[in-house]
């Protein structure tokens, strides 16, 4: 009697303390959880931020330039799918794209300084810079954020539970490399200067031959004329 007893209590300890860690367990990722939403929804709000600077910017830059339609459009586009984004996923896909083409609209914007001296462009300007840095300090939070998160519910015994909770791993904000972006082409001649340049190298060396032999030439008139001397 007294060893059945004893192993109900061992049983009921067992349970109770299983209980303890389901319920622990549970509430820690569910913190973990809530807090990288949050994060997320913050880096959401600058992202979309910036996207409703992005008309006035076009049509500051369209007063000066309307041969850009392709890079306007773009644009548009680009911003479209960010706005239109359901899950962070697609959002952080179309940012990518995003950033893309504000980094064309930039190229165009160099070639007017009169554009980047216009007092409302000036200030579009300033708040656009002003986003891009809480875009960037809001993405940094959640990438650190997203960081636990994804490490905690795939560790054991955390995803054990995760997976009952129906969590998943969560995406990093990854920005792509700015140089592997695409950029219009800027032509400032249409005639090549590089074969100019081989052919003004050939005629150089050519002279330089020429003179060299020259030199050799006299030396050795003089070298025959000191020995006719000595023999004379």
């Amino acid at each position: 009697m007294k060893g059945v007893l004893g192993s109900i209590v061992v049983i009921l300890l067992i349970v109770i303390a299983f209980g303890m860690f389901y319920y622990s367990t549970y509430n820690k990722l569910v913190r973990l959880d809530e807090r990288a939403k949050a994060a997320w929804s913050n880096v959401d709000v600058q992202l979309k931020r910036r996207a409703d600077l992005i008309p006035n910017l076009v049509n500051s830059v369209k007063g000066y330039e309307k041969h850009e339609a392709g890079v306007f459009k773009y644009i548009a586009d680009a911003r479209a799918k960010l706005m239109g984004a359901k899950t962070p996923q697609d959002e952080i896909k179309a940012n990518n794209q995003l950033e893309g083409a504000i980094s064309r609209l930039l190229v165009i914007v160099e070639r007017y300084p009169e554009l980047k001296a216009n007092e409302e462009f000036t200030r579009l300007m300033d708040n656009l810079e002003g986003t891009e840095n809480r875009i960037a300090v809001a993405r940094k939070r959640y990438n650190d954020i997203v960081t636990i998160y994804n490490s905690t519910i795939r560790s054991i015994p955390y995803n054990f539970i995760a997976s009952k909770m129906g969590l998943k791993p969560m995406p990093y904000f990854k920005v792509e490399n700015p140089k592997t972006k695409e950029a219009p082409k800027v032509n400032f001649g249409n005639a090549p200067q590089a074969p100019k340049a081989k052919q003004n190298v050939k005629q150089d060396n050519t002279t330089d031959n020429k003179t060299k032999n020259k030199a050799d030439n006299q030396t050795d008139n003089k070298t025959s004329l000191s020995w006719e001397f000595v023999y004379a």
